[in-house]
């Protein structure tokens, strides 16, 4: 798989926001790929952290006072959470919404697909930063066998090495893999 083969898939219209009933904070994150042998870049949560301890996730974060809307939301955090600038010019697309459910957040998944990226520097909200192979990752696929984590909609796993993607992450990637196979 090519990085051109990823764009047509997966650009559509972006609606940078969302409405939300009373019981979900709106949060937005920004799914990176880039390079010649696509890679995905997702962070690791440090254990210390209140809300999404040690998680898989991509950069992102909820929705900020100052944010015009969703997408200005996934720039600032991805631009705070691992130093990448991105204009809204190089985002490319939005996928469906998803929910978490341990923190009640709703959030809106942004794609941008870059040719390079330079050195990341990670803040304190980011253990590690991974640089994983997208089809080498999107090939792990299994159904989420915890049936807690199936109250809402069937879930997913992904993993990467000895990490395991899950929940509002794994949904994520589940509808990258989706658009890329149709």
């Amino acid at each position: 798989m090519l990085l051109d083969d990823l764009k047509f898939p997966l650009c559509s219209p972006i609606i940078p926001e969302i409405k939300s009933d009373a019981n979900c904070k709106l949060a937005s994150v920004l799914v990176v790929i880039y390079g010649n042998s696509p890679k995905v870049i997702m962070t690791e949560k440090p254990k210390s952290m209140k809300l999404h301890a040690g998680e898989i996730s991509f950069p992102g974060g909820k929705l900020d006072a100052n944010d015009s809307n969703l997408l200005e939301t996934a720039l600032r955090e991805t631009r705070e959470e691992i130093g990448l600038v991105i204009s809204k010019d190089q985002v490319v697309g939005q996928l469906d919404p998803v929910i978490t459910l341990n923190s009640g957040f709703l959030i809106l998944p942004f794609v941008a697909i870059l040719d390079e990226i330079p050195p990341l520097i990670s803040n304190s909200e980011v253990e590690k930063i991974l640089y994983i192979p997208l089809n080498s990752l999107l090939k792990t696929i299994t159904k989420d066998s915890d049936p807690n984590h199936n109250l809402i909609s069937e879930m997913y796993t992904f993993e990467y090495q000895d990490q395991i993607v899950w929940g509002a992450s794994a949904r994520i990637l589940k509808q990258i893999k989706s658009s890329l196979n149709s």
